[in-house]
């Protein structure tokens, strides 16, 4: 009809209610607890339930059959014994059979039983034809054609189950029964008559639908206090336990003087006692960590800047050593050579113990500004060139143009320096190539630099960016360095809000990935560039630094 609207929940509605409520079940302890036992109390309670009324329906049953059949042969007996005593004198048969249908219908008024007379069943009598003769009530139908042909056939008193038939004028619905047949012979004609008394059980089915009324009134009071009962007993468990959840929380986030409240002396009680000596205990050993941290930074930051003094005096007798080399035997301009490339190193050492104490004590900063990373990586590979001749090995860059973000360009060049020497070091044999590539979308730029040596052993693409860690300890740093370029690079691709990742697998190379946003502070959902190489068939593991 126009102007009604029946508002429904949409599949992406439902499908938000259903995920609500499966969190709700997941974190709430309380109503996992209580819907179980609820349920388990259920299921018990219903097969108790059944288990009764089916033990009470059969002992309704069998006491109902065991008094039909006693008040049927009773009933039989006296109408044999009153047609015995009025003989066969002074009766027609149809007269005689009248008074015998009306005395047991009489008597089933009074006793709540109905009649059915049939006959005669028997040959050779005076009777040609049946005649069947019913409670007024009753229809003949109520008893079974089975039932007939046993009583009829000379099987003596019988009984089975039926569904009791009422005539339509009475407006009664049918009823399980139980019906009895036996045989009386009226002595004017000799002839047997089948009667069969049929037994309502309509008491029996009142009682069983008491009885299922009540067990199911019992079973509804008894899940209710259950569920109840469970609920109290849970939250006085849950409640602390809830509460040492949030204090937990408030100190994971730095809140260290949080603590429960102790009341009692019960097991809850002991557990808060417990959880709070930890917390003193987890406290002392933060703080101590905290002081041991801050006074190892300070330390490295003092060595640094104490060792720059010293440095630079040596630094210039240094130098005037190896500019005077070429007159000194060849032993001695050896060693100013030498002195002369590990005070290159020694410095370099400095520098970098000084960049990773500004990032542990946070006062690293950028310096942001538009820069075209496709020159500054151009800078990068110019300057390494001497190097990778020295290698033998060739770099290429692979750009599709400009790429231009907001960067730090100091910070920047430093990690893609410290990616090619790395690479470079690490190329392999002479002839082995170094391919550095740019890329950028609406989000974010990316490099990657891409050698063809060793690779790297499962496991160790995380290790690469620990402070002075080497894949093989034994090996020298032919390009000079100092352990620190990739963990102060994976500082500064941080500092800059991206991500500095390794892949590498054995004697397939190996390649690292710098994905950084575009403009500073935008976040980063992906990167331009696959940190596995395109050239290979199959897929890698890919860990992110």
């Amino acid at each position: 009809m126009a102007g009604t609207s029946s508002e429904r929940p949409t599949g992406p509605a439902r499908h938000g209610v259903l995920t609500r409520g499966l969190t709700f079940w997941r974190r709430s302890l309380r109503t996992r607890v209580v819907v179980s036992i609820v349920v388990l109390s259920a299921v018990v309670v219903g097969t108790v339930g059944l288990l009764m009324i089916r033990q009470i329906a059969d002992g309704l049953v069998q006491g109902r059959v065991s008094s039909a059949l006693t008040e049927a042969a009773s009933e039989t007996a006296t109408a044999q014994d009153g047609l015995g005593a009025a003989g066969g004198s002074g009766f027609d048969p149809e007269t005689q059979l009248r008074q015998l249908v009306e005395n047991l219908v009489t008597r089933g008024n009074v006793r709540g039983y109905d009649v059915v007379v049939l006959g005669p069943v028997t040959k050779g009598s005076a009777a040609q034809s049946l005649d069947m003769q019913t409670s007024p009530e009753i229809e003949p139908e109520s008893v079974p054609q089975r039932l007939r042909s046993v009583v009829e056939g000379g099987g003596g008193t019988a009984w089975t189950y039926t569904k009791v038939r009422f005539e339509p004028t009475q407006h009664r619905a049918s009823v399980a029964g139980v019906v009895v047949g036996s045989t009386v012979v009226l002595p004017t004609d000799g002839g047997t008559y089948a009667v069969y008394y049929v037994f309502p059980m309509t008491d029996e089915l009142q009682t069983l639908h008491l009885m299922r009324r009540v067990l199911l009134t019992s079973g509804l009071l008894l899940l209710v206090l259950v569920a109840g009962v469970t609920w109290l007993v849970t939250r006085q468990v849950i409640t602390p336990v809830r509460l040492a959840r949030r204090v937990a929380e408030r100190i994971a986030s730095g809140r260290l003087e949080e603590r429960m409240h102790v009341s009692g002396e019960d097991d809850i009680g002991r557990l808060a006692v417990s959880f709070n000596q930890m917390a003193d205990a987890l406290q002392n050993q933060i703080r101590q960590l905290v002081e041991l941290s801050r006074v190892q930074r300070r330390f490295v930051s003092d060595v640094s800047h104490e060792l720059r003094t010293p440095l630079t005096t040596v630094r210039m007798a240094s130098d005037v050593l190896h500019d005077a080399r070429a007159g000194f035997d060849p032993v001695t301009a050896r060693s100013a050579e030498l002195l002369q490339t590990e005070l290159d190193r020694f410095e370099n050492l400095l520098g970098d113990l000084l960049e990773i104490s500004r990032f542990d004590a946070g006062a690293a900063a950028l310096e942001l500004s538009d820069t075209n990373l496709v020159d500054l990586v151009h800078r990068v590979v110019d300057a390494a060139a001497p190097l990778a001749a020295q290698r033998g090995v060739v770099v290429s860059v692979a750009a599709p143009g400009p790429v231009v973000a907001e960067v730090d360009g100091r910070r920047l060049e430093r990690v893609v320096r410290n990616l090619v020497t790395n690479a470079i070091d690490h190329a392999g044999a002479p002839g082995s190539s170094v391919v550095v590539r740019l890329a950028a979308d609406d989000e974010g730029v990316a490099i990657t630099v891409r050698d063809h040596g060793v690779g790297l052993q499962p496991g160790q693409q995380a290790m690469v960016f620990n402070r002075f860690w080497r894949a093989d300890p034994a090996r020298a740093r032919t390009s000079g360095g100092t352990g620190l370029g990739l963990s102060i690079a994976l500082e500064d691709a941080r500092l800059h809000g991206g991500w500095l990742q390794a892949w590498g697998a054995p004697g397939k190379g190996a390649q690292f990935r710098l994905s950084i946003p575009r403009r500073a502070g935008d976040p980063l959902t992906h990167s331009a560039l696959p940190l596995v190489p395109e050239d290979l068939p199959a897929p890698a593991e890919e860990v992110s630094g």
